[in-house]
Order: structure tokens, then sequence, then C-alpha cells
């Protein structure tokens, strides 16, 4: 009977893994109103968890594509920059020790010599006149 009690949290109605009680009581602590709803805090806590995941399963891959098994600030700048909406919703955000994002302007890149690729038309017409002989 004990563990039934123990496990009807407000998170747990929820089915949440976030703390709906800690925002409940941080949103009333925090003047943001008068008064909180009972939803507010459920539906926030939703939407922190939310976020939360979609970070982790992006700086996952993005530790696991570098060769890592433990997920740094580095991965999460990567994976916030790489994600279109993220990197909007966290475009005034600066991520401690996470690093720039890797760019080299077009204009800097080495410019293509004429000697390597060969012209498509001599390539062609030698192919010709070493097949007809």
């Amino acid at each position: 009977a004990e563990n039934k009690l123990k496990d009807d949290t407000s998170s747990a109605k929820a089915g949440l893994q976030f703390p709906v009680g800690r925002v409940h009581r941080l949103l009333k602590r925090g003047n943001y109103a008068e008064r909180i709803g009972a939803g507010a805090p459920v539906y926030l806590a939703a939407v922190l968890e939310y976020l939360t995941a979609e970070i982790l399963e992006l700086s996952g891959n993005a530790a696991r594509e570098n060769k890592k098994s433990r997920i740094g600030p580095r991965h999460i700048q990567l994976a916030v920059r790489n994600d279109e909406e993220l990197n909007k919703l966290f475009a005034d955000v600066t991520i401690a020790e996470g690093g720039v994002m890797p760019n080299i302007l077009s204009q800097l890149l080495p410019k293509k010599t004429l000697k390597d690729p060969l012209p498509r038309g001599d390539a062609t017409a030698s192919q010709e006149e070493s097949s007809n002989h």
C-alpha cells in the first residue's frame, strides 16, 4: 500500500520525469501572477522535458559522431546550432566551452586549377580516337 501512495506524485500522474511540484512551487514564488492554475505547472514541466529530451537526443548523436561516449558542452553546441529551430530559440545564448561552428568562407577555399580536371570535350574526343584505331 505504501508503494502505491509514493507513485502518486503530480509528475507520475502526468506521465512526466520533470518535477511538476517543483515547477508549481517556483511559479508561485516567482511573482509571475497572483495565482497559478493547476494545469500550468504540468504544461510547463512537459515543455521543459520535451526540449531537454530533444537537446539530449541531438547531443548524443553529436557525441557518437565524434566517437565519444560522454556528452560535453561542445556536443550540445553542435546539436543546437545544427538544428534550425533550436538555433533560433537559443540565438542569444552562449554555451560555455561550446566552441564555434566550423565554417570556411567560400572565397578562402583553394581555387580549382585548370590543369587537374580535363575539359569534357578533350576527354571524350581522345577516347573516341583510341577506340576507332
